[in-house]
């Protein structure tokens, strides 16, 4: 079997291409050219397949050229395909609206296009989003929910989910959508929230730095595991037909509870003060011996800055999996506290060699 990944080098297509290697497959990840690609996230995979690297392969490739789609495609011959790729930061989607519509949404149609033309029996995964949902019309939310999408990155994955629904029932693909929701790893991008407020939490930890600072903490988003998650991507173009599925843990945590949570593995008690604007987390307790020589009850850890909040704001997202677990058998295995630790943890361990080096 081959597959290839649009977007490998991101967090989704590094542990989409670790299970898919482990299943067998001949993994090919398009990546696009530039001066300085980033690749950490996928290096390991030589090592950790040995003697599996040649079914590790990158070819170069955008989804903004049709011409390189057609082509990659017709050198590959892939049975199935994954369009990982976008623009997927939401807050950066409204600095960059164009780009973000063009490359995550206009490059779905040019992929699914090429594959109409060049093997219609080719399989389709199409990374959808639940920020699709937006201004929520129902909670939880369901395949059936309306969309209501409340930022350029989310009117984008709403035209790729429709573009592949019209393929599917038009053309008679093989096409399906999985409306993932939040879901994270130590891999995710510093730039993200969750790690954002890990990594801060390791540096305070480690005299790094004094204080994270956020946006919306009433914010309630649906968080699980990546790696779980890119399990149910290949499930989904197991089965016999085709169809979209919400792939979601059915739980919702907000923003301050992420916080608290990090904060209380790295061995910290956070308590909030304020409101609005003014609100602040103040170290409460703390409760390794070593944490004192950095920090002291009454320290701000955590501030909320304006210019993180987002124009339009998604407030409370929290998926129904019935349908994933029914029809794929598939369970999120990571909860959200293992979840946040895991992250914590290797954060700690980043924060220890930034400790180190600085030093030398």
């Amino acid at each position: 079997m081959k597959a290839l990944i649009t977007g490998i080098t991101g967090q989704d297509g590094s542990y989409l291409a670790e299970f898919l290697l482990s299943k067998g497959y001949e993994v090919y990840g398009l990546i696009r050219r530039s001066s300085s690609i980033t690749r950490e996230r996928i290096d390991h995979l030589h090592g950790e397949f040995a003697g599996m690297e040649s079914k590790l392969n990158l070819i170069y490739g955008d989804l903004g050229d049709s011409n390189s789609l057609r082509s990659a495609l017709t050198k590959i011959q892939p049975n199935e395909v994954y369009n990982l790729a976008a623009q997927s930061h939401v807050k950066v989607s409204f600095e960059i609206p164009e780009y973000t519509v063009d490359v995550t949404g206009t490059g779905t149609v040019r992929l699914l296009d090429a594959i109409r033309d060049i093997d219609s029996n080719i399989k389709f995964y199409q990374a959808s989003s639940s920020e699709m949902f937006g201004k929520v019309r129902e909670v939880p939310q369901t395949e059936t929910t309306p969309f209501s999408p409340r930022s350029p990155y989310a009117a984008a994955k709403v035209l790729s989910y429709w573009l592949t629904v019209n393929y599917r029932d038009g053309y008679d693909l093989y096409a399906c959508n999985g409306i993932l929701f939040n879901h994270e790893s130590p891999r995710r991008g510093e730039s993200f929230l969750t790690r954002k407020i890990t990594l801060g939490v390791a540096r305070i930890l480690h005299g790094l730095q004094k204080c994270i600072t956020l946006g919306n903490l009433e914010a309630k988003r649906d968080w699980g595991y990546a790696g779980d998650y890119v399990e149910a991507m290949w499930l989904m173009l197991q089965q016999e037909t085709a169809s979209d599925y919400v792939i979601a843990t059915g739980v919702t945590r907000s923003v301050r509870e992420f916080c608290e949570r990090a904060f209380k593995y790295g061995g910290v008690e956070i308590e909030w003060s304020g409101s609005g604007l003014n609100e602040v987390g103040r170290v409460k307790e703390v409760f390794f011996h070593e944490l004192k020589e950095v920090l002291q009850p009454g320290d701000v850890v955590v501030r909320v800055d304006p210019r993180f909040f987002r124009p339009t704001e998604v407030d409370q997202l929290i998926g129904d999996p019935t349908k994933a677990k029914e029809k794929l058998g598939w369970t999120p295995k990571v909860g959200f506290e293992k979840l946040v630790e895991m992250m914590v943890e290797s954060d700690i361990k980043k924060a220890k060699r930034e400790l180190s080096f600085s030093k030398v």
